[in-house]
């Protein structure tokens, strides 16, 4: 058993600006945690200002006990430590992603402005050459409502038309990280060029319902499904030629709806796996201690330890508190202290981390019958191109397979690929990821 964290019996009013600094490969990325008084009680955000990331909500923020716990349902990370004697200090551990780190907020001076709003040249400004309507759809499997946004282009159509799945983590309808919004940048292009845009929150995000880290991607397949019937229901819309283009995650909820019937014509992988979560985690943990100058004998333990640990989360695929207990063993023997332990177990033993990284999209590639675009970037740490590129080839020979130099994973022109780099960069997306993406499809979609 993991054990509890210890605090003295103090509660503090969290009101106020609190800020710390995670260590990420030996480099200090400042936290800014926001609580202000609502009138429905705190209303609270986290900023990252190295990363010109700002207003990310915050969620389920509790102060008893003497421990103060909350999450940031984004970037599915959360926080708990123990509050200080006299309220103004906060140590404890940041978890994200499987793994945790040390962290101490401090309350700030409250007269300390936040960063003001980096630059971001491409995002969609009105007025705009083609028709916006708010929607809404529903997920018969399980009767989540979903909302969106979809873009009708000039003309009486029907058009071909596109459903945007994003890559993990909850995020609305424009795939918001950072400040960038993607998803708008992707659906006023495309709409641009002559094709209908269905984009939509993610579960428990704006006006969609939901939101658990027990939804699995499947979950999300069956919401893309319940998208394209939207679709193919309005007058304005070509059934005939109706793809999904998704987001790393996204992409493999494509493959998932496309192998279970959904009637698409073509699906777009932008740095979607070809290969199992838990290859893709292990080789991510490797990239990312080498990109952060790690020597070659910590890149080999990260993936060793890191691929122990995804060994114990796939053999417990279907048992969340086995999952959880053998976590906790190879997190222990790595030498996690328990605190950090404690942190990471809820979303490695989560439904949705098990079903991730125990999920082997080679069968739905095999079995695909449409056209297929996979795009990659050379600076992808989060799905490696090299990884992907060459089993994505083998079992679907006939896929168009592009691998753009210099790009990350959100396909930003990079120079390190790091995740801390993306906020600090002005552009959304590279151009040529734009034109790569958009003429294919305007290509297989043409009458």
């Amino acid at each position: 058993m993991t054990q509890a964290v210890t605090a003295p019996a103090v509660q503090a009013d969290p009101i106020g600006r609190w800020e710390g600094a995670l260590n990420v490969g030996g480099t200090a990325l400042p936290l800014v945690l926001r609580v202000e008084r609502g009138p429905d009680g705190p209303v609270t955000v986290l900023d990252s200002p190295a990363q010109n990331a700002r207003g990310m909500p915050v969620t389920d923020l509790t102060v008893t006990g003497g421990v103060v716990r909350f999450r940031v349902p984004l970037v599915r990370g959360g926080f708990e430590g123990a509050v200080s004697a006299d309220g103004g200090t906060w140590t404890g551990a940041w978890s994200q992603g499987g793994g945790s780190l040390p962290l101490i907020l401090t309350r700030a001076d409250p007269a300390v402005a936040a960063p003001a709003g980096p630059n971001r040249p491409q995002t969609p400004q009105p007025p705009f050459p083609y028709a916006a309507q708010d929607v809404t759809f529903r997920n018969n499997g399980d009767g989540i409502t979903l909302a969106g946004t979809l873009t009708l282009p000039q003309g009486p159509g029907p058009f071909p038309a596109v459903v945007l799945l994003t890559g993990s983590g909850a995020q609305d309808r424009d795939e918001t990280i950072l400040d960038h919004r993607p998803f708008a940048v992707w659906a006023d292009t495309l709409t641009r060029r002559g094709i209908a845009v269905l984009r939509y929150d993610d579960r428990g995000v704006g006006g969609s319902g939901g939101g658990s880290l027990d939804e699995t991607t499947a979950d999300f397949a069956g919401d893309a499904a319940a998208a394209v019937d939207l679709l193919r229901a309005r007058p304005e819309i070509d059934p005939a030629r109706i793809g999904l283009i998704g987001h790393s995650e996204g992409g493999t909820a494509a493959l998932i709806a496309t192998s279970a019937g959904v009637p698409v014509a073509f699906v777009v992988l932008i740095a979607g796996p070809a290969v199992s979560g838990a290859e893709i985690v292990t080789e991510q943990a490797a990239g990312l201690t080498a990109a952060g100058g790690g020597s070659p004998e910590q890149v080999e333990d990260a993936r060793r330890m890191q691929g122990a640990l995804m060994a114990a989360v796939v053999t417990n695929r279907d048992d969340g508190e086995a999952a959880a207990r053998a976590a906790e063993a190879v997190l222990s023997a790595a030498g996690q202290s328990p605190d950090q332990i404690r942190s990471a177990l809820p979303v490695l033993s989560s439904g949705w981390y098990r079903a991730v990284v125990a999920y082997d999209p080679g069968p739905a590639l095999t079995g695909l019958r449409v056209p297929l675009l996979a795009v990659y970037g050379t600076r992808d740490l989060t799905v490696p191109a090299d990884q992907s590129r060459e089993v994505l080839a083998r079992l679907k020979p006939d896929a168009d397979i592009v691998v753009l130099p210099g790009l990350n994973h959100l396909m930003q022109t990079a120079t390190t690929g790091l995740p801390g780099e993306y906020g600090m960069i002005e552009e959304t997306l590279a151009p040529v990821a734009l034109a790569t993406v958009t003429d294919w499809v305007v290509k297989v979609t043409a009458p």
